[in-house]
C-alpha cells in the first residue's frame, strides 16, 4: 500500500479506487462544462445587444444576415431563451449526476472499509479504538460526500470558465486579455500555497475527530461505571479537553483558509480595474467597439469572481482529501488472518480437535502459549482451567482463527484449520463467551443470529435448553421483546442464557463455553449444567472455567500455567495427583468454611 501524503496523490488514489465510476464521472463533468458554457453566454449576448443598439445596421449580428435592428433583437431573444434553457437543463443534470455519484461512491467506500475491518484479526482491534474507526466510517466518508456533492463541480466550472472567457478575451482584445488574466497566476499560486499549509492542519483535524469520537463512545458505553464512581465531572472535563483540541485544530485551519479569501479578492480587483480603465480608454479612442467593451467588463467579473469561491472549494477539497487518506488507508490495511483456505470440513463433522506443538505470542504483552499438544476426541468434553493469563482463552481464539498461529498447527477432523475457509471453520463452532454481546433487536433475533433461517420451534427448543424459556415468557412481548443496545434491558444472567441459546440453535459440532455460567446464580447454573449434559451429547465441548465445580464431569481436565500444560486427567485423577488442580479444588470447596470461621472470629 502506497501512502498518499499529499492532496494530489490522495486524489489520484481516489480516482484509482473509483475506476468503476469513470463513465459517470466523465458524464457529470461534461454536464458541468456545458452548464458553464451556457452560463457564460449571457454576458456575451449583453455585449452583442449593446453592439446592436449602438451600431444597428453595422452590428456583428447584421453581418450574419439579419439586417434590421428589430430582427437582430429577436434573434438575440431566441438565443437567450435557448441559452437559459440549456443552462437550466445541464445544471439539473450535473446536480443529479454528481449527487448520485457522491451517494453511491460514499456508500461503496463505507461498505468496503467496514468489510475490510471485519476481516482483520483481533489484534487489529486491540490497537485501535472503536471511536476512531466509527469516525472514519461515518464522518470521514460524509466529508468526502460533501466534496463530491459540490466541490468537484466547482473546480471544473472555474477551470472551464477561465478557458472559455480567456479565449473570448484574446479574440476581442489580446492586450486587455493579458491584463485581465494577470491575477489568475496569483490566485493559483495562493491556492497551492494554501494547500501545502492546510494539508497537515486538516490531517490533525481528522485525527482530533477520531479522538473525540472515541471519548464519546467510551463514555456512553461506560455510563454505568461513570455514575457508580461519581466520575461525571471528571469525564465531562476529559470530553471538554478533547473537544477543545478539536476546536483548536480547526481554528488553525480556519486561520489559513480565511487569509486566502481576501488575497483572492484583491487580485481580482486588480484584474477588473485593468479591464475597466484600459478598456474604457480604448473605447474612447475608438479602437474598441462599445459592445465589445461592455462584454469585456461583464466577462471580467464572470472570469474572476468565481475564483472567490475557490477558497471555499479548496478548503472543502483539503478536508475531503484528509478524509480520503484515512478511508483508503483503512480499506487497504492487510489482515494477518487471511481467508486463503479452500477446503470444507467433510460431512458429517465429527468434531475431533488437535493442537499440535502450538505456540503463539501476543505482540504487546508477549504472553501466549508454548508447545501445546492436545488431542480432543470427537464427542468428548474437555475443560481448560488455570489462573488468569495461563493461555485458556488464547487457545479458543486460535481455534477460531481470531489470531494467526505462530508455529505448530490446529486440526479439526485431521484437516489443518488454515486450509479451511473461515466460514467452514466457524460454522462448525458455537461460542458462548463470558463477555456476552447482544445486538439491538428482539430476543428472537439474537437467538437466531447464528442461524437466521431457524424455525420458531428450533428457537424455542434452544431457549428451553438454555434455561431461558421462563424469563423470556415473563418479558412484556416474549420472544419479540427488544433487548436494547448490547442487551442493556436484560440482566447479566439473562444475557448469558440467550448467548447459550444462540450457540445451541446453531447446532455446531464443536461447542465452546468460555465461562458460560459465570454470570448466573447457583440455581440457574445447576439447571444449565443439567441442560449442557443433554446438549453436549454427540458434540465436542471445550469448557473454560474458573469454578471447578462446573467441570468435574469432564472427560479430560487440562490445567494450564504460563502458557503450558502442567496437568491433565479426570477430576479424580487430578485430585489423586495432589498438584495445582487439587490445591485450587481445596481452596474453592473450603472457601465457605474458611469465610464462616473468619466471620465467627471477628464477632
Amino acid at each position: 500500500m502506497v501512502e498518499s501524503t499529499t492532496s494530489f496523490s490522495a486524489l489520484l488514489h481516489l480516482l484509482r479506487y473509483a475506476r468503476g465510476y469513470r463513465r459517470r464521472i466523465l458524464l457529470a463533468s461534461t454536464c458541468s462544462a456545458l452548464n458553464t458554457f451556457f452560463d457564460v453566454m449571457p454576458e456575451i449576448l449583453i455585449g452583442i445587444a449593446i453592439d446592436v443598439v449602438v451600431n444597428r445596421d453595422a452590428s456583428f449580428v447584421a453581418s450574419l444576415g439579419f439586417e434590421t435592428p428589430k430582427s437582430q433583437i429577436v434573434v438575440l431573444g431566441v438565443l437567450t431563451f435557448i441559452i437559459w434553457v440549456g443552462e437550466s437543463l445541464f445544471e439539473y443534470l450535473y446536480l443529479i449526476l454528481w449527487r448520485n455519484l457522491a451517494q453511491d461512491l460514499q456508500a461503496d467506500m463505507r461498505q468496503d472499509a467496514y468489510e475490510q475491518v471485519q476481516r482483520q484479526d483481533m489484534s487489529y482491534f486491540e490497537s485501535r479504538s472503536s471511536g476512531e474507526l466509527s469516525a472514519i466510517l461515518n464522518d470521514d466518508v460524509n466529508q468526502l460526500e460533501r466534496f463530491l456533492d459540490g466541490g468537484a463541480n466547482d473546480f471544473l466550472q472555474v477551470f472551464v470558465a477561465v478557458v472559455l472567457v480567456g479565449g473570448v478575451f484574446f479574440y476581442v482584445s489580446p492586450t486587455i486579455a493579458w491584463l485581465a488574466i494577470t491575477p489568475i497566476p496569483v490566485v493559483i499560486w495562493g491556492a497551492f500555497f494554501y494547500m501545502r499549509r492546510a494539508t497537515p492542519l486538516y490531517a490533525d483535524v481528522r485525527s482530533q475527530v477520531g479522538s473525540l469520537a472515541n471519548r464519546l463512545t467510551n463514555n456512553l458505553g461506560g455510563i454505568a461505571t461513570i455514575k457508580a464512581f461519581t466520575g461525571e465531572k471528571r469525564e465531562a472535563a476529559r470530553l471538554r479537553d478533547a473537544s477543545n483540541r478539536y476546536v483548536a485544530a480547526n481554528r488553525k485551519a480556519i486561520r489559513v483558509s480565511s487569509a486566502f479569501i481576501p488575497m483572492i479578492r484583491m487580485a481580482i480587483l486588480c484584474g477588473f480595474l485593468a479591464t475597466f480603465i484600459i478598456g474604457g480608454f480604448k473605447t474612447l479612442d475608438g479602437t474598441l467597439n462599445v459592445g465589445a467593451y461592455g462584454m469585456l467588463v461583464f466577462l471580467t467579473q464572470r472570469l474572476l469572481w468565481p475564483l472567490t469561491r475557490l477558497a471555499q472549494t479548496v478548503d472543502l477539497y483539503e478536508r475531503a482529501m484528509a478524509s480520503t487518506r484515512r478511508i483508503l488507508r483503512l480499506i487497504e490495511t492487510p489482515s494477518d488472518v487471511r481467508n486463503t483456505g479452500t477446503k470444507q470440513l467433510p460431512l458429517p463433522i465429527a468434531g475431533r480437535v488437535e493442537f499440535d506443538s502450538l505456540s503463539f505470542r501476543y505482540d504487546a504483552s508477549m504472553a501466549g502459549v508454548s508447545e501445546i499438544s492436545l488431542d480432543i476426541p470427537a464427542g468428548q468434553t474437555v475443560a481448560l482451567v488455570g489462573a488468569t493469563g495461563s493461555g485458556k482463552s488464547t487457545l479458543i481464539k486460535l481455534l477460531l482463527r481470531f489470531y494467526p498461529v505462530g508455529s505448530g498447527s490446529i486440526l479439526i477432523d485431521n484437516v489443518p484449520i488454515n486450509e479451511l475457509t473461515l466460514s467452514s471453520l466457524r460454522d462448525s463452532i458455537g461460542l458462548v463467551s463470558q463477555d456476552v454481546f447482544l445486538f439491538e433487536g428482539s430476543v428472537r433475533d439474537n437467538i437466531a443470529y447464528g442461524k437466521p433461517d431457524a424455525t420458531s420451534e428450533e428457537i424455542e427448543l434452544a431457549a428451553k435448553s438454555a434455561e431461558a424459556w421462563d424469563f423470556i415468557m415473563r418479558l412484556p412481548e416474549g420472544f419479540n421483546t427488544l433487548v436494547g443496545e448490547r442487551g442493556v434491558k436484560l440482566s447479566g444472567g439473562q444475557r448469558q442464557r440467550l448467548s447459550l441459546a444462540r450457540a445451541i440453535v446453531k447446532n455446531p459440532a464443536i461447542l465452546i463455553l468460555d465461562e458460560a455460567t459465570s454470570a448466573v446464580d447457583n440455581e440457574t447454573e445447576a439447571a444449565i449444567q443439567h441442560s449442557l449434559a443433554t446438549v453436549s451429547k454427540g458434540r465436542t465441548v471445550l469448557v473454560v472455567a474458573h469454578r471447578l465445580s462446573t467441570i468435574v464431569s469432564a472427560h479430560n481436565i487440562v490445567v494450564l500455567d504460563s502458557g503450558s500444560i502442567v496437568e491433565q486427567g479426570t477430576h479424580e485423577q487430578l485430585l489423586a495427583i495432589d498438584g495445582y488442580y487439587a490445591r485450587q479444588w481445596k481452596v474453592q470447596t473450603g472457601a465457605a468454611t474458611s469465610l464462616s470461621s473468619a466471620l465467627t472470629e471477628d464477632l
